[in-house]
C-alpha cells in the first residue's frame, strides 16, 4: 500500500471513530431519564390528572415515574428543546418530591389506589451513609493530607510509620568502584586494612587456625585525611556490600528511634553478609556517657543508641563476615566501652600525609586535569606541609578553575601557586584599597618578617612576600616553604620561630618609632608558643622539666571544650607568666638587634615591595641576602 493511501485510510478511520463517539453521546443524552424535583402540591395534582405511572415511597421522599409525554414543569433544558424540535417524546420523566413531616398519608394512599397508580415503599436506613460520609470520608481526607505533608517533608509516604528503619545507604558491588589504587599518602593505614580485605575474600584462611578477625576497625584522623575513602576502598577491594550511615542519622526527636535503627541496621547487614558497616562521625553517638569522670550531663536518647550499639557488637559473630568500621576525628571523647577489646579493638590512625604522600595524592587528583609540562607536583607538595588529602584535592580543583577562567589550555605552575594562596589565606581583596600610609606600614611589616626569616638559622626559607590583601583581615603575607616535614622542634628552633613572628612589629618600631594594630595576630601566636615552651615542653630554667595544667587535650584537636584544669598554685602561675614574658622580651631584643643592623635592606626591600606588590624567586632571595647588585638595581 502506498504511503499516501495508507495515511488517508488512517484518517478515515479516525473520523469514523469520532463520529460514532459523538452519536453515542448524543443518543445517551437524549435517551437519558429526565429527573426533576417538584413540590408536593404539584405531585398531588399530577396524581389527580392520571399522569403518574409508578410511585416509590420512603420515609423522607416520594420518587416516581410520569406517563410518557408528560412534563411536570415547562421544558427548560437544552435536551428537552432538542427533543421537541425532533418530535421525540424521549424516556419517561423521573420525579422526586419531599414528604411533609408529621402528615398522615392515608389520603394519599387512597388517591393512588383510586387513580390506579402502582406504588411501593420501604424504610430507608442511613447508618451506612452516615458512617461513610460522617466518619470514613473525613478521616480518609485527613490521612491523605497527613501523608502528603510527610512526603513533602522528604520522608516518603510511609516514613512517618517507619521511624525505626535504618537510614543507611547501601552500595552493592556494582556501585563500589573505589579501590586502594584511588588512595595515596596513607600507606600505613592501608597496610592495616589489607588484612580486613583478605579476611572478607578468604575467611577460611583465618578460621582454619582458629583466628578471629577484629569485630570493629576504628579509623582515627584529622578531617579530610581520607577515612571514608579508605572504608569505601576496603569494600571495593573485597567486593562486598557497603552500608554507609552517619552517626547523627541514628538520633531523632522521638525516644527509642536510635536504638531501633541500630537493630535494623545490623539485621540488614546479617542478611547481606559478608559486608561492611561504616558509621561516619562515630562521636555523634559514641560520646562518653553521663556519670563518667570528667563529664557532666548526658542525653538519654543518645545513651540508649550507644547502649544498643554496644549490645549489637557483642551479639554478632564476626566469622559471619560482617565487619564494622567507623571514623572519628575526636577519639578522646568516645566511651571506653566502645574502645575495649571485642568491639573496636583495632584502631587505625589516618594521619596527614608527608611530602611523598602529598605528591602521590596530587598525582591522583591531577589524573583528569590537563597539566602543563612545566608543572612540578613535587614543589607543590613541598609547599603544602600539614595539608590533608581534601585540601590537596581542593588545590587541584581551584587551579583548574583559575586556568579555565583565564582561557588557558592547561594548568600551569602559577595557577597551582595561586590556588595554594587561596586555600591558605583566602581570596585576593584588590577592592580593599589601602591608603599610602597603610601600604607603607604593611610593606615594612612584611619585609620585617621576611628579613628575620632569612637572618636566623632555623627558619624555613622565604618563598614569597606580598602586600595584596587576602581573606578577612590579612593585609599582606609572608610565605615560607619548609624544606622537610618536621615532627620534633628544639628550643633554638622554637625561639627562631618566635623571632620571625615578632619581625613585623619590630620593623614598624625601627621605621616609625611606634607600632600599629597589624601585629596583634603575630603577638598572639608568639605568646601561645612561648607559653607552651614553659608549661608543656619544660624549657624554663626557673620551673625546670615540669609540665603544668591538666586540660583534656585531644590528639587531633586542641581540646574538648571543657577547659583546662589548673593543678598548680597561684605562685607558680605568676612564675609562668614571668617566664613567658622573659622569652618574648629576649626575642624582641634579639630581633631589634638584627633588623637594626639591616635597616638599609629593610627600607629598600619595602620600597620595592610597594612598587611590585609581590616579591618572589631569585630576586627576593638575593635582596634579603643583601646582594650589592640587587640593592643597586632597587635603588
Amino acid at each position: 500500500m502506498k504511503p499516501q493511501l495508507k495515511q488517508r485510510t488512517q484518517f478515515s478511520l479516525v473520523y469514523i471513530i469520532i463520529a460514532a463517539i459523538v452519536l453515542s453521546v448524543v443518543q445517551s443524552w437524549l435517551l437519558a431519564p429526565r429527573t426533576v424535583e417538584i413540590p408536593m402540591s404539584r405531585f398531588v395534582q399530577l396524581v389527580r390528572e392520571d399522569k403518574v405511572e409508578k410511585v416509590f415511597l420512603t420515609d423522607k421522599e416520594i420518587r416516581g415515574t410520569l406517563k410518557p409525554g408528560t412534563l411536570p414543569v415547562p421544558p427548560a433544558g437544552p435536551g428537552e428543546r432538542v427533543r421537541q424540535l425532533l418530535g421525540t417524546e424521549g424516556p419517561p420523566t423521573v420525579f422526586t418530591t419531599t414528604r411533609i413531616p408529621s402528615v398522615d398519608d392515608s389520603a394519599l394512599v387512597r388517591a393512588l389506589e383510586q387513580h390506579q397508580v402502582e406504588f411501593s415503599g420501604r424504610i430507608e436506613t442511613t447508618l451506612l451513609r452516615d458512617l461513610i460520609f460522617g466518619w470514613i470520608l473525613p478521616l480518609g481526607i485527613m490521612v491523605a493530607i497527613w501523608l502528603f505533608l510527610m512526603r513533602r517533608m522528604g520522608g516518603g509516604a510511609t516514613q512517618a510509620l517507619s521511624f525505626g528503619r535504618s537510614k543507611a545507604k547501601i552500595f552493592d558491588r556494582k556501585e563500589l568502584k573505589v579501590t586502594f589504587a584511588d588512595v595515596a599518602g596513607v600507606d600505613e593505614a592501608e597496610a592495616e586494612l589489607v588484612e580486613v580485605v583478605d579476611f572478607l575474600k578468604n575467611p577460611k584462611k583465618y578460621q582454619r587456625l582458629g583466628g578471629r578477625i577484629p569485630k570493629g576497625v576504628l579509623l582515627v584522623g584529622s578531617p579530610g585525611t581520607g577515612k571514608t575513602l579508605l572504608a569505601r576502598a576496603v569494600a571495593g577491594e573485597a567486593d562486598v556490600p557497603f552500608f554507609f550511615m552517619s552517626g547523627s542519622e541514628f538520633v531523632e526527636m522521638f525516644v527509642g528511634v536510635g536504638a531501633a535503627r541500630v537493630r535494623d541496621l545490623f539485621e540488614q547487614a546479617k542478611e547481606k553478609a559478608p559486608c561492611i558497616i561504616f558509621i561516619d562521625e562515630l562521636d555523634a553517638i559514641g560520646r562518653t556517657r553521663a556519670g563518667a569522670v570528667g563529664f557532666v550531663g548526658g542525653h538519654d536518647e543518645r545513651e540508649q543508641t550507644l547502649n544498643q550499639l554496644l549490645a549489637e557488637m557483642d551479639g554478632f559473630d564476626s566469622s559471619k563476615g560482617v565487619i564494622i568500621m567507623a571514623a572519628t576525628n575526636r577519639p578522646e571523647v568516645l566511651d571506653p566501652a566502645l574502645m575495649r577489646a571485642g568491639r573496636f579493638d583495632r584502631q587505625v590512625v589516618v594521619d596527614k600525609p608527608d611530602v611523598n604522600g602529598r605528591e602521590a595524592i596530587l598525582k591522583i587528583h591531577a589524573r583528569n586535569v590537563t597539566l602543563a609540562p612545566s608543572v612540578d607536583l613535587r614543589l607543590i607538595a613541598a609547599r603544602t606541609p600539614g595539608f590533608s588529602g581534601a585540601d590537596l584535592a581542593n588545590i587541584v580543583n581551584e587551579a583548574a578553575l583559575l586556568a579555565a577562567r583565564k582561557g588557558k589550555d592547561a594548568v600551569e605552575m602559577a595557577d597551582l601557586e595561586e590556588a595554594i594562596d587561596r586555600v591558605v589565606a583566602g581570596l585576593e581583596k584588590r577592592s580593599r584599597v589601602l591608603s599610602d600610609k597603610e601600604r607603607d606600614i604593611v610593606a615594612h611589616h612584611e619585609m620585617g618578617h621576611a628579613l628575620m626569616a632569612a637572618s636566623v638559622e632555623h627558619a624555613d626559607p622565604v618563598h614569597k612576600v606580598t602586600i595584596i590583601p587576602r581573606g578577612v583581615a590579612a593585609l599582606g603575607m609572608t610565605y615560607q616553604r619548609p624544606t622537610e616535614d618536621r615532627y620534633l622542634l628544639t628550643r633554638s628552633e622554637l625561639e627562631d620561630r618566635i623571632a620571625v613572628m615578632l619581625g613585623g612589629r619590630v620593623a614598624e618600631e625601627i621605621v616609625y618609632g611606634e607600632v600599629s594594630t597589624g601585629a596583634h595576630n603575630d603577638l598572639e601566636q608568639a605568646s601561645v608558643l612561648a607559653r607552651l615552651m614553659v608549661t608543656r615542653y619544660g624549657m624554663s630554667e626557673r620551673l625546670g622539666p615540669l609540665t603544668f595544667g591538666d586540660g583534656e587535650r585531644g590528639q587531633f584537636l586542641r581540646g574538648t571544650g571543657l577547659g583546662e584544669v589548673r593543678d598548680y598554685s597561684e605562685e607558680t602561675a605568676r612564675v609562668i607568666d614571668e617566664e613567658v614574658r622573659a622569652i618574648v622580651e629576649r626575642s624582641l631584643a634579639r630581633v631589634r638587634s638584627i633588623l637594626g643592623a639591616k635597616k638599609a635592606i629593610l627600607l629598600r626591600g619595602a620600597d620595592e615591595l610597594k612598587t611590585r606588590e609581590t616579591l618572589e624567586g631569585d630576586f627576593l632571595r638575593r635582596l634579603l641576602a643583601g646582594d650589592v647588585e640587587v640593592v643597586k638595581e632597587v635603588v
